[in-house]
């Protein structure tokens, strides 16, 4: 497997002097909507991480982590193509999976551009975390950490949505050009798991945090829209391979619609 979430509980570090900034808080409430993977959708601030096992996006795309990524899910499945669309998995949550949670839970962004993510391997060549140079929070006019230390106000949520896709594009399009150095990768499959990504996080965090359904729609239909105008098939149904039913169902049908 590629994506392995930490099941121990993360260490926040901090001093007594220091209070809570945005990332802060919203992290603590990320980590909690799952208790067995907290760090599933939180990330770190690297101002507080050592950097074992930790590596940049913007520096080390180049060099052998996505092959190493790459090599171990071919242990997995002997398959280049279903090796590749795994790693691309992974690297495309860290990138827009955690910071769409932020966005449907709470109307906040941390920057998910190419030169502001890093990534924390396990011991087995899978991610399971993501952390953020620079842990600036993009907030709605009427955040209660609007206009505080370490935020950006926008001034209203569409901004807030064009931003956060804006930003994640440099990500996501260096992330493709590095799995493309290895393997042919359709460009169509790839930008449909940019979507699922989307749908997974705009479907479940809200049910996760056991309220917030209308607004966790609403935002992530227009992240989808965003993805669309900027020229990416985000919404192309043939990645769906499986019925989804009942209420998860449901809302994802929804946001495809």
């Amino acid at each position: 497997m590629v994506f392995h979430p930490d099941r121990l509980e993360c260490t926040v570090t901090s001093t007594l002097s220091a209070p809570a900034t945005a990332l802060d808080v919203s992290c603590t409430r990320l980590r909690a909507l799952n208790a067995e993977y907290p760090r599933m959708y939180a990330v770190a601030t690297m101002a507080d991480e050592g950097k074992r096992r930790w590596w940049s996006l913007a520096d080390d795309l180049d060099g052998d982590r996505v092959p190493r990524m790459w090599a171990r899910s071919l242990e997995d499945v002997p398959d280049p193509d279903v090796a590749a669309m795994q790693v691309a998995t992974a690297l495309i949550h860290a990138v827009i999976g955690r910071v769409t949670a932020l966005v449907v839970l709470e109307g906040r962004a941390w920057d998910p551009g190419l030169e502001n993510l890093w990534i924390h391997m396990d011991s087995d060549e899978g991610i399971d975390w993501a952390g953020v140079a620079d842990d600036t929070l993009r907030v709605l006019p009427d955040d209660p950490y609007a206009g505080a230390p370490r935020t950006v106000t926008v001034p209203c949520e569409r901004a807030l949505l064009l931003w956060t896709v804006h930003r994640s594009l440099t990500s996501l399009h260096a992330v493709f050009d590095a799995i493309a150095r290895l393997t042919p990768i359709d460009a169509s499959r790839f930008w449909g798991l940019v979507g699922e990504a989307v749908l997974g996080a705009a479907t479940y965090v809200p049910i996760l945090a056991g309220g917030g359904e209308a607004a966790a729609q609403r935002r992530g239909q227009g992240i989808l829209d965003a993805f669309v105008a900027a020229g990416v098939p985000v919404r192309s149904k043939s990645r769906i391979t499986r019925p989804h039913c009942g209420r998860l169902g449901q809302a994802r049908n929804r946001l495809l619609n």
